[in-house]
């Protein structure tokens, strides 16, 4: 869309400009300013580092390696041209790359960033701990890497891939970065065109129940159903895995283990097992808080969320394959007297 001078009664279109008319270069120019201010292009990432290439047997190198709130890895690839060139495929091989990066590692990434810039690399570990809400433990990188694409506008070869690969699972954005010159300034327009923001979270429901249909397609849906009874006499009948999951971490809530146990106990889902935010709030006042993350991903209805020591949290209802296990473990971090109980079936107990 053309952006316009407001003047009434005239409206003056602001011609589109290149960067190459402008001489503005990609690297040292374009690449610099985004770097600084990447909350403008997308607002929940950190930068980790630029210039990435730490790999053996490849000249290649990342843009911005940055890192989102769900512990996701973020590969950010820049181009200066007006239709994008062959970037996405260039990002894909940079996400396989990256994709294996462990917590230590991107700690060391960006302690070598810091120190490239003249800051101290001492914050590195305690600046990325800050930023995902995890002040102390182990922290696992999600398996999952996201891939933002930004140009000056983007080819329908390109858009059309983008959209395909997303399809299949894949999480990739597009962001237009359009120069103008305007009086002597040069002003950025800058929009989301894949997905568009206001479908975003609706694509990603979608995107998410096609991959779980079909894994139901492959391996079959497991429907058992559990019945749960705590100490208090509550009794919880035909829940399904992730309704377990709640009622157990609930349990352990009220009888005062803390969520920061419970995130230990289960070790491969210690990040996004919660989302979180100062104060007293309601489901969707905790969920306004964090943007990025899908509503149907989280209980987050105001009987759902959790109020601790003067925080809110809202639990992950995506448990997979090891939801068994994963309860075994909270189970663990009870206390000696727990009292609950919990079985396969709709009321196994007498």
């Amino acid at each position: 869309m053309a952006l316009y001078e407001l003047s009434a009664p005239s409206l003056n279109e602001i011609p589109v400009s290149t960067y190459s008319a402008l001489k503005l270069r990609e690297r040292e120019d374009i690449q610099g300013v985004i770097r600084d201010h990447i909350q403008v292009v997308l607002p929940d990432l950190m930068v980790l580092t630029e210039e990435f290439g730490d790999w053996e047997d490849s000249r290649r190198r990342i843009d911005l390696l940055c890192l989102d709130v769900d512990s996701q890895l973020v590969v950010v690839e820049l181009k200066r041209t007006e239709d994008g060139g062959h970037m996405e495929l260039q990002a894909l091989r940079y996400a396989a790359m990256v994709s294996t990066m462990r917590f230590d590692q991107a700690v060391e990434a960006h302690r070598k960033y810091l120190t490239s810039r003249g800051l101290s690399p001492e914050t590195a570990e305690p600046s990325i701990r800050n930023f995902l809400d995890i002040p102390e433990g182990p922290v696992s990188l999600a398996a999952k890497v996201r891939i933002a694409l930004v140009s000056a506008d983007f080819s329908k070869e390109i858009t059309s891939t983008v959209l395909w690969l997303n399809a299949q699972g894949l999480d990739l954005t597009c962001i237009r970065a359009r120069p103008h010159s305007f009086r002597g300034h040069v002003l950025m327009d800058v929009q989301q065109v894949i997905p568009l923001p206001e479908s975003a979270e609706y694509q990603i429901a979608i995107r998410e129940k096609t991959i779980e249909s079909a894994v139901a397609e492959t391996h079959g849906r497991d429907f058992t159903r559990y019945f749960v009874r705590t100490k208090s006499g509550h009794d919880h009948t035909n829940l399904p895995k992730r309704w377990l999951v709640f009622h157990v971490v609930q349990e352990a809530i009220r009888l005062g283990v803390s969520p920061d146990t419970i995130r230990e106990a289960v070790l491969w889902r210690n990040t996004g097992i919660f989302v979180s935010a100062d104060g007293d709030l309601s489901g969707e006042q905790l969920m306004a808080t964090v943007p990025r993350k899908s509503k149907n991903r989280f209980f987050c209805e105001d009987d759902e969320v959790f109020h601790v020591d003067g925080k809110t949290y809202a639990l992950s209802n995506q448990w997979g394959g090891r939801t068994l296990e994963a309860v075994s473990a909270i189970v663990a971090k009870l206390p000696q007297e727990h009292g609950l109980s919990y079985e396969e079936g709709v009321n196994n107990f007498v």
